[in-house]
């Protein structure tokens, strides 16, 4: 019996995963076909191209990095925009395990997660890169003729996507810590110093190596985890006020 559970499952989780993957093949063929894979990624470059002189370009050192690049920024983009079905396909797995309190709380959640994260995804694209790009290049000496090549842009995106969408996730992480009863608000108030120092020795290690960006990293994560301290307590409040009710709901013969 345990074993069929089991089975039974296995073969949830992988058609789950299948209508996810296959959300994401869609948003991906659909993007290939229009705009297509290299406006995409000139659209990715275009806070790097804009800060740069006029007339450079971006290089590609290998045979088929030209190709394969764009490629990949092309399913970079098809996950973000199937990111809320992935997620639900991930809800939908979970959901029939939990209670209906649970459930009620995880839908909320879920969606704002979807939500925070691209937020940082945007923060950083719109606001980040423009800023870093131009700061570095006016700071770069004259004589130098920059040439960024393409996979290192790439790599250098990718990582600074995930470290504010991450980042933006702090005020989820936060209430979850507070309404699991892992931690008091009050807790979270008295370690806030080491979490300031925490933030800005996170973003020197993911960021590039100039104060900048790792100063537009740290501040968000910083009021980020104010914010989630401010819902936080409101969860708290709840959890106390229907706590009686739900004690006195049980007990009812």
């Amino acid at each position: 019996m345990q074993q069929d559970t089991f089975i039974s499952h296995l073969v949830e989780l992988r058609t789950r995963l299948m209508h996810a993957l296959t959300a994401v093949l869609a948003a991906f063929l659909v993007l290939f076909l229009w705009p297509g894979s290299a406006a995409i990624y000139d659209f990715l470059a275009a806070p790097l191209m804009h800060a740069l002189p006029e007339g450079t370009k971006m290089i590609a050192t290998g045979v088929v990095t030209p190709f394969m690049v764009p490629m990949k920024v092309t399913a970079l983009m098809a996950f973000l925009i199937a990111l809320p079905y992935v997620l639900y396909q991930a809800w939908a797995f979970v959901a029939p395990g939990l209670y209906e309190h649970e459930k009620k709380f995880a839908v909320p959640l879920i969606f704002a997660s979807t939500v925070l994260f691209l937020l940082g995804v945007a923060f950083c694209y719109y606001f980040v890169f423009g800023t870093v790009f131009r700061f570095i290049n006016d700071f770069a000496p004259k004589s130098i003729t920059p040439a960024p090549d393409i996979e290192a842009y790439f790599s250098f995106v990718i990582t600074m996507f995930m470290a504010f969408g991450v980042t933006f996730e702090i005020p989820i992480a936060v209430i979850i810590l507070v309404r699991s009863g892992a931690v008091s608000v009050e807790k979270l108030v008295e370690v806030r110093p080491y979490v300031i120092v925490g933030a800005f020795v996170v973003a020197a290690v993911v960021t590039p190596p100039d104060v900048l960006s790792q100063f537009m990293l740290a501040v968000p994560m910083c009021l980020l985890y104010e914010a989630g301290l401010f819902v936080a307590r409101f969860v708290g409040v709840r959890d106390k006020v229907e706590g009686p009710e739900s004690q006195g709901q049980s007990t009812t013969p």
